[in-house]
């Protein structure tokens, strides 16, 4: 078998791609999978054309880290892709590389609380580029926030906590017509539900820590887009910034994501189960899923995602019983972080005080999920 030519890519089916981008057996014992390669440097030859050289410095790249990222182009249908050392890293690095002081982006105000941080303090304080929160679940509110100065505009969707959906393809336009680029924050949907390159966006980002790797082991971060956009941001980011992803967790979320064809399908079927289950229990007052035909933008998730991903909302009538739910739940781990094989569950805010629970539905039998729910919910 011999390594996945991208042209290759488009023709083969997604499991396919899942298994076999990206690998090779390895030229010197023949083993099936690609080794661990934990060496910091590498030899060059005597003559040195340092565009060729296709590894110098594991900080610049290290061989795991490009097979990750030869697997991961061909699973999203990018030309080029970028590992980091995580999704923070991925979206703040790329960032600072395509904006100055004097410049201005738009982002969702529905956004990761790190890049929120960033966008709100840093950057305006101490950076002098201008930021926008708006809700870009309305294209017309990014529209009215268009300055001259704007560059970029960011949208995290489905958003990180509240799984509220933006209209890729409806806001791409309106970003060129400015002459900004349209970046995309897909980790929500596992990457198989989703395509924001195909809806018109320049840059999408993943945290690989999540469904991509699926076990809740290893962190990590992905750009993807075309090369010629990415390499000023690899050599930014990366060789400059050092956020380089080690080659052991490239190592771990390659692994992983051999199976992430299987298990996607498993979270969006056992999460609209939930949801359902939820929507009709007197204890709870209200349950957020795309899948939902309640939910504010069901419509817009049906047309733009091949799924409704794992991630839901709901809260109890009764708040101050928020602790009791929790102490009673065997299966939900109350922890952070989502997409991983086992159920995770933990109280969010909205960013505007408003709380509730946020849920990441795992791999586990769906009746068990749905039992063990009704089980803390009856007691409470």
């Amino acid at each position: 078998m011999t390594c996945m030519k991208q042209e290759e890519n488009g023709r083969l089916g997604l499991s396919t791609r899942a298994i076999h981008a990206g690998w090779e057996p390895d030229a010197e014992t023949h083993a099936v999978k690609r080794p661990l390669v934990m060496a910091n440097s590498y030899e060059l030859p005597p003559s040195v054309d340092w565009e060729t050289v296709p590894f110098v410095y594991a900080r610049d790249l290290n061989p795991n880290g490009r097979w990750l990222e030869e697997l991961l182009a061909a699973l999203e249908g990018s030309e080029d892709c970028i590992a980091t050392a995580s999704g923070v890293s991925a979206i703040n690095g790329t960032f600072f590389a395509l904006l100055s002081s004097g410049d201005h982006l738009i982002a969702s105000q529905i956004a990761y609380v790190s890049v929120r941080t960033m966008l709100l303090e840093h950057f305006p304080r101490r950076f002098g580029i201008a930021t926008s929160l708006v809700d870009t679940t309305d294209p017309e509110a990014v529209r009215r926030t268009l300055t001259p100065q704007t560059k970029l505009i960011h949208l995290e969707t489905p958003g990180n906590p509240t799984t509220a959906i933006s209209d890729i393809a409806a806001i791409a336009p309106i970003a060129h017509s400015a002459g900004a680029l349209l970046s995309v924050d897909s980790t929500w949907s596992g990457l198989l539900t989703q395509h924001p390159l195909l809806l018109g966006a320049d840059i999408v980002f993943h945290s690989l820590s999540k469904y991509i790797n699926g076990h809740g082991d290893a962190l990590g971060g992905a750009i993807l887009g075309a090369k010629a956009l990415l390499d000023p941001i690899r050599k930014f980011a990366v060789k400059d910034m050092g956020s380089c992803i080690s080659p052991f967790n490239a190592w771990q979320i390659m692994r992983g994501s051999a199976t992430l064809p299987l298990r996607m399908p498993r979270h969006c079927q056992n999460a609209l189960r939930v949801a359902e289950f939820l929507e009709t229990h007197p204890k709870v007052a209200w349950v957020r899923y795309p899948g939902l035909k309640s939910h504010p933008q069901h419509a817009l998730a049906s047309r733009q995602m091949d799924g409704f991903s794992g991630m839901l909302n709901f809260d109890i009538r009764d708040p101050r019983q928020r602790p009791e739910l929790l102490r009673r739940l065997k299966l939900f781990t109350h922890a952070t972080s989502l997409g991983h094989d086992e159920s995770l569950i933990m109280v969010y805010d909205d960013f505007s005080g408003n709380e509730f629970f946020r849920v990441s539905v795992g791999l586990e039998d769906a009746d068990d999920l749905v039992e063990d729910l009704e089980q803390a919910l009856v007691l409470m």
